[in-house]
């Protein structure tokens, strides 16, 4: 896994990734109530606002880490939005994104930076 400065995690198999929000991120929303995921077909450019989650404290856009066309948004959360807080970093992944360029993952973080980062803050 790799992670964003924006609490957003990224796992690749081939060339696709899945991407959702961290356990910290998750903690920090509170009970997520509501998400709404996009349709396979979107096409994303890196930091594009492409899902939003809503909790019981706010709602929040969820940032494309790469960019690429998403193959698969998670339709369980539609009806199931507290899967985010029960397994953010699992099944409450928001989306599958055929990557443009896979060297963007690269740049990422990976989970001792996040770590530290989150532990700076």
């Amino acid at each position: 896994m790799r992670f964003t400065k924006d609490h957003e995690w990224v796992a690749v198999e081939g060339d696709t990734a899945t991407v959702g929000i961290t356990q910290y991120a998750a903690d920090q929303l509170g009970d997520v109530v509501f998400v709404e995921v996009p349709d396979a077909g979107k096409t994303l450019s890196k930091g594009d606002s492409f899902a939003v989650v809503e909790s019981v404290k706010a709602a929040s856009d969820v940032y494309a880490p790469v960019a690429g066309e998403v193959v698969e948004g998670n339709a369980e959360l539609g009806s199931a939005p507290e899967t985010v807080n029960a397994d953010p970093e699992g099944k409450g992944w928001f989306a599958k994104i055929r990557l443009n360029d896979a060297s963007e993952v690269e740049g990422l973080m990976d989970r001792a930076a996040y770590d530290a980062y989150i532990a700076s803050l």
